[in-house]
């Protein structure tokens, strides 16, 4: 007489097999999803600065200014961000005046669901000084 093999037990074995492998998935797929929530929002923060530093015209534009948006545009990203971006900074602006350009560069570190692990953003955003002359007419 021969025995005949069931399959009993085999959906337990296949599920203690996938299990890590979904739930890694998972984990992966929610810290892709907290890096980019953080790169979207310094990059959002530094073009609020140079949206900001594109009206300042050049002889009116002191350190004192950028400063000043430098301080606003760090509270914002910290607002912005929530505990989504830590340890946020924001590096003093450059205003090229003779190039007519101004940037902004916010970096931070995102949240990590691994202990241990950090993962930095930094996102910089440039534009042209707005310049506005009168009318010689």
């Amino acid at each position: 007489m021969h025995r005949r093999r069931t399959e009993r037990g085999a959906s337990s074995l296949e599920l203690a097999i996938l299990a890590p492998m979904i739930l890694a998935l998972i984990f992966l797929s929610i810290q892709t999803a907290l890096w980019l929530y953080g790169r979207s929002v310094a990059l959002n923060a530094a073009q609020e600065g140079v949206s900001r530093l594109r009206l300042v015209q050049p002889p009116v534009y002191t350190t004192g200014v950028g400063e000043k948006v430098r301080k606003d545009i760090k509270a914002y990203a910290e607002q912005l961000g929530g505990t989504t971006l830590r340890n946020t900074d924001v590096e003093p602006p450059s205003y090229n005046n003779p190039e007519g350009m101004v940037s902004f560069t916010v970096t931070g570190d995102t949240v990590s669901l691994v202990p241990g692990l950090t993962l930095r953003v930094e996102r910089t955003a440039t534009g042209p000084i707005e310049q506005f002359e009168a009318d010689d007419k």
